[in-house]
């Protein structure tokens, strides 16, 4: 088969077969191997194809966060420990070894988000938010480049990222409830657009490309959403020139 640069992927990706790759024994692979896990419960051979399709995946995805963006199938095959003739046995191209790839490190995000605190003083609210978005917007920054690389993203890669992004501003919407709840509806839906823009990936990349390490990054974060959620508080709070300046 086909070894396809990873320029092509996109628009290799889009086919069925690569929509549904890699989530079950017959998903995800080559018509020969995904006949094994068809037919009730999954037997040894399925179970063996399904941890080395994971593999090659997770091979693939070791190479992205090194910062690669070309992914021969020689390099691939060498880094999961298979054969090159295993990788085109469990996948039908390398477009959609690349989807199956992206989309298991967009659905590995639940793992790393954990519960935050919807109560208590904002400035620890804001600090745990803060951390957590900084250190998951690192990790996945190497998958979404890989995707904006992509010429046509799959129907699954562009559901997961949808799912992700509505997820994210759900969590915004928990973690500040005690400042949006009490707001009209329209300005409350005005300060979680403006939060989401600042505690999303788009932001995060633009400080980091402008030259800004981890560290600065969180920091620019954090003062961009307090000074959202400033916004939130009533006319009598913010003192007298704030308080001037929104009337006018």
């Amino acid at each position: 088969m086909k070894d396809a640069e990873p320029g092509t992927a996109g628009t290799a990706g889009t086919s069925g077969a690569a929509g549904t790759a890699g989530t079950s024994g017959a998903a995800g692979t080559s018509g020969t191997a995904g006949t094994s896990g068809t037919a009730g419960a999954p037997d040894g051979r399925a179970e063996r194809g399904r941890r080395t399709r994971e593999k090659i995946a997770d091979a693939l995805l070791s190479l992205l966060d090194e910062g690669e963006s070309q992914f021969p199938a020689d390099r691939v095959a060498e880094r999961a420990g298979v054969s090159r003739r295993s990788v085109f046995h469990h996948f039908d191209d390398m477009a959609q070894l690349v989807d199956t790839a992206i989309t298991r490190r967009l659905e590995q995000l639940d793992a790393r988000i954990k519960p935050l605190p919807t109560t208590g003083p904002r400035e620890l609210r804001v600090a745990a938010l803060v951390e957590q978005r900084a250190r998951i917007l690192e990790w996945i920054t190497p998958a979404r480049l890989a995707i904006m690389r992509l010429d046509h993203p799959s129907e699954r890669i562009e559901r997961v990222t949808r799912e992700a992004f509505d997820t994210a501003r759900q969590r915004l919407t928990e973690v500040f409830a005690q400042e949006l709840d009490p707001l009209p509806r329209e300005r409350r839906q005005d300060l979680v657009n403006a939060l989401d823009g600042v505690a999303t990936w788009g932001a995060w990349h633009h400080w980091r490309t402008s030259g800004l390490d981890q560290r600065a990054a969180s920091r620019a974060m954090e003062v961009a959403i307090h000074a959202v959620l400033a916004a939130a508080a009533p006319a009598d709070r913010q003192g007298p020139e704030n308080a001037s300046a929104a009337a006018g």
